[in-house]
């Protein structure tokens, strides 16, 4: 195995951390990196390129799938429920038969978000273009999240200001407001109800958020383990195209 393969190979077990490799991977990586000698010197050139095109391989990915109709609201494991206080609002008007309006609301949320998620798509790539070989390596011999830590403290915050104007318009736009206003306006005629509020941008955002690292993060896996995830051939150069 080539030196370089080695190292990259070694940053995607890291960014699998938490479900494959979060024990003893740095003891695995130090023996293989080992067995090439204290002489042997990586193509610090290819390195950076490789990554960054393994991350925009998979960044390109998740925001095709997530940045689609249905793409938040059909999936389980990124679908985003109601906020915790309106899930009370939803059960004190389910015996006057109004709960259809939170369930209503509950879609829009996740339309606003599927609204938003492709403009990550250059966030994203900014990041990833201002990667130096000297982070490439910290991530590889820093802690067992130190590539989830690292990607989300470069994108975040760009990412939730682009998000937004786009998740406000969105959610004017899908409805979710008027969908909000009349459930709190039924909600309100109901006697002694305590007050509920609940920011829906800054909701949507967040969960938004964790569903694009979510998925981003099992892209990163998937091009280390599926040779047909490897779709250009600078990747198949690195991690072998069979």
């Amino acid at each position: 195995m080539k030196p370089l393969s080695v190292f990259l190979s070694l940053w995607l077990m890291l960014a699998a951390a938490p479900s494959v490799w979060a024990e003893n991977w740095l003891e695995q990586g130090s023996s293989l990196l080992k067995s090439f000698g204290a002489n042997s010197r990586l193509a610090d050139d290819e390195i950076i390129a490789s990554l960054k095109e393994a991350l925009k391989v998979g960044t390109g990915t998740v925001v095709g799938q997530l940045g689609v109709m249905n793409g938040f609201n059909n999936d389980p494991a990124v679908h985003i429920p109601l906020p915790g206080a309106l899930k009370s609002v939803r059960n004190a008007l389910a015996p006057f038969g109004m709960s259809s309006l939170l369930d209503d609301l509950e879609t829009r949320l996740n339309r606003a978000a599927e609204d938003a998620t492709p403009k990550a798509k250059q966030v994203f790539w900014d990041a990833i273009g201002a990667m130096t070989l000297e982070e490439a390596r910290n991530i590889l011999n820093g802690p067992d999240d130190s590539a989830t830590r690292y990607f989300q403290s470069k994108m975040t915050n760009p990412l939730a200001k682009q998000w937004r104007p786009i998740v406000d318009n969105s959610l004017a736009g899908v409805g979710a407001v008027k969908a909000y206003d009349e459930a709190m306006g039924e909600y309100a005629k109901l006697p002694f109800m305590p007050d509920v509020k609940a920011n829906l941008t800054e909701y949507v955002i967040e969960k938004g958020l964790d569903g694009v690292f979510h998925y981003l993060a099992q892209e990163e896996a998937a091009i280390r383990n599926n040779p047909l995830k490897r779709s250009t051939e600078l990747l198949q150069k690195v991690f072998g195209s069979n």
